[in-house]
């Protein structure tokens, strides 16, 4: 089992006393840090133009688009890459001691946020290094709360807090969204400084009442595996952010021959690194894990529903910032703090409905939760894009409402589904894969609603934007050169509640009428150009995520039988839930040998769930 004094040949302390309150600490604690988290990654989201315009950057200024990218999607490329290495890690040494590091490593990159000093280009780099910084320390946080909480919860009560924890990942991007506009324009240096005494007050908390109750395996880092997957991941993540830029006469950089290579040869070493990991004594990625169904099939599933629903995201606060706040009288300095306001909708219908369904699928089973979820999730979409760029706001509530309550409806049971899956001994591993599909998804679907928004609005854009100019009596000419900028610049603008007409014009407002002038610059004249081609641009979007969400729903059926209430766990299982209850460590429980001989059996076939 887990005596590590029998592994290491080395006398461990004493295993500490932990009383039956001891699954409710686990659970504060990793809600506290995964919440911290994703609030981070949100709040950097919605301050981008208070932090570029603190630091003097023009973020739609000529080769500044790249800084902007990576300021919001370095830390998530950097939690993809990293998650699954140090959810191994954690099996390896102890999940508590990584899930601490990682605490003490998100706190210090958050206090070097903060004590920005410098402007300019030399500034955003700073910036982007330290949230790269953070993201490692999110990765930590993220590949070891989900396997903390599954050693220290009993099988039937799992549901309840990976639902809780869940809350806690996706409500965190939401409430990042409303002290991002609160706090930006007061001052961007505490946009930063938020987390840093709440990540020293978790690292403290974590390091003095956490401990590992799981079990723990020592074993040598497959290093080759390592570095094929981080190689392999970057190259795809890095190919998909460039891919998003102009090239060329291209309004984006798909075509581009350092972003086809990036991801061709991302790909081929992920394939090369998957034949090595069914090779290796000690993998970093448990290939073998896919064997069971409702492993493999509840992480399509993830995968799926995490790609309709990380592009959204930034779709609604365009269309919000750049389009629907203005038309109702919201100047553009307002527009971030309350596109964050008008999505608490989204926030509500989640946090409703992730408890509840952790809950009822303790007793009910899974299956008709996940499935449920996604078909919910699929008609909202189905129905977005159908309203109005101009909608009635009770409408868009009810849609948005209804969305994340079917991701409520699925999160927990998908994550309990797939962790209750797996041996006892490959929880940290497992939670570090799980969390890796899902930040992979997350850029992979910014990337592709990007791309395809930007395929709408390539089709209409122009015509659309020379027609407007040359109506309010802007010189063809001029018109002709501003309609056929990279339509990812107009969708940047209207992401960061930025008016570019002003910018865009220049001189030119200065020899036509004032009447004409202040109509251009104003609140109504961008929104109102860029509806009819947004709208065109939202539907192939949203299209996407419908067909997503019906992938979802189509894998969550197949993980196999609805697990009934209260089926027995493999010993190892029992035994690490047993002590999160109790006051002892899975070590000092004996395990008849003709068990432990069955277990060893029965824990190495596919299928078989502990």
């Amino acid at each position: 089992m887990t005596g590590n004094s029998e592994v290491t040949g080395v006398a461990e302390k004493p295993a500490p006393v932990l009383g039956p309150n001891y699954k409710w600490i686990a659970l504060s604690n990793t809600t506290l840090g995964v919440l911290m988290v994703t609030i981070n990654q949100s709040i950097v989201l919605i301050s981008l133009p208070d932090i570029f315009h603190g630091i003097g950057l023009d973020p739609l200024g000529a080769g500044n688009t790249s800084y902007l990218l990576w300021m919001f999607m370095g830390f998530m490329v950097v939690s993809a890459v990293l998650v699954v290495s140090f959810g191994r890690l954690g099996d390896m040494f102890g999940r508590v001691r990584m899930y601490n590091m990682g605490f003490a490593v998100f706190s210090i990159a958050s206090i070097f946020l903060t004590v920005t000093w410098m402007h300019g280009v030399a500034a955003a780099l700073w910036l982007i290094i330290w949230r790269i910084v953070q993201g490692v320390g999110g990765a930590f946080l993220f590949a070891n709360s989900t396997a903390i909480l599954t050693d220290a919860f009993p099988a039937n009560k799992r549901g309840t807090a990976l639902g809780l924890n869940s809350i806690a990942a996706i409500a965190g991007s939401f409430i990042g969204l409303i002290l991002g506009g609160l706090l930006g324009p007061e001052n961007w240096h505490l946009v930063f400084l938020i987390s840093a005494p709440i990540g020293a007050f978790g690292t403290i908390w974590a390091y003095f009442m956490l401990h590992d109750v799981g079990e723990r395996k020592h074993a040598k880092m497959d290093w080759w595996g390592n570095i094929l997957f981080g190689v392999g991941l970057i190259a795809i993540l890095v190919g998909i952010t460039y891919g998003l830029q102009p090239y060329g006469t291209s309004a984006m950089g798909w075509t581009n021959p350092y972003v086809l290579a990036a991801l061709i040869g991302g790909a081929i070493l992920l394939v090369i690194f998957v034949f090595v990991e069914l090779r290796v004594a000690e993998p970093l990625f448990r290939i073998s894990l896919f064997k069971i169904k409702p492993f493999a099939y509840g992480n399509i599933a993830n995968l799926a529903l995490a790609m309709s629903r990380g592009g959204m995201q930034f779709m609604l606060i365009i269309w919000l910032q750049g389009i629907w706040l203005p038309l109702h009288g919201y100047s553009y300095s307002q527009t971030p703090l309350w596109a964050g306001i008008y999505l608490i909708p989204l926030t509500i219908g989640f946090l409703l409905s992730a408890p509840l369904s952790g809950i009822l699928s303790d007793r009910l089973g899974a299956k008709q939760f996940t499935i449920g979820g996604a078909l919910l999730a699929a008609v909202t979409f189905l129905f977005m894009v159908f309203l109005p760029v101009d909608f009635p706001y009770w409408q868009f509530a009810l849609l948005i409402g209804l969305n994340g309550f079917g991701t409520g409806l699925f999160a927990s049971p998908n994550r309990a589904e797939m962790m209750n899956a797996v041996p006892a001994d490959a929880r940290g591993a497992a939670g570090g894969m799980i969390a890796t599909f899902m930040n992979s998804a997350s850029v992979l679907s910014i990337g592709i609603f990007f791309s395809l928004m930007v395929t709408g609005l390539s089709g209409t854009l122009p015509h659309t934007m020379f027609t407007g100019l040359t109506a309010q009596g802007v010189p063809a000419a001029s018109a002709a050169t501003i309609s056929h900028l990279p339509p990812i610049g107009v969708l940047f603008a209207a992401f960061l509640g930025y008016n570019p007409m002003q910018q865009l014009l220049g001189p030119v407002l200065s020899h036509m009428t004032a009447a004409h002038a202040a109509y251009l610059a104003g609140r109504q004249f961008f929104p109102n150009l860029i509806t009819a081609p947004f709208h065109s641009g939202l539907g192939v979007a949203f299209g996407f995520a419908i067909a997503a969400c019906v992938v979802a729903a189509i894998a969550s059926a197949m993980t196999g039988r609805i697990a009934r209430p209260g089926k027995p766990e493999s010993v190892g299982a029992e035994l690490a839930a047993v002590a999160g209850e109790g006051s002892f460590e899975p070590s000092e429980l004996v395990i008849p040998d003709d068990v432990a001989q069955d277990t060893s059996r029965t824990a190495d076939k596919p299928g078989i769930s502990s």
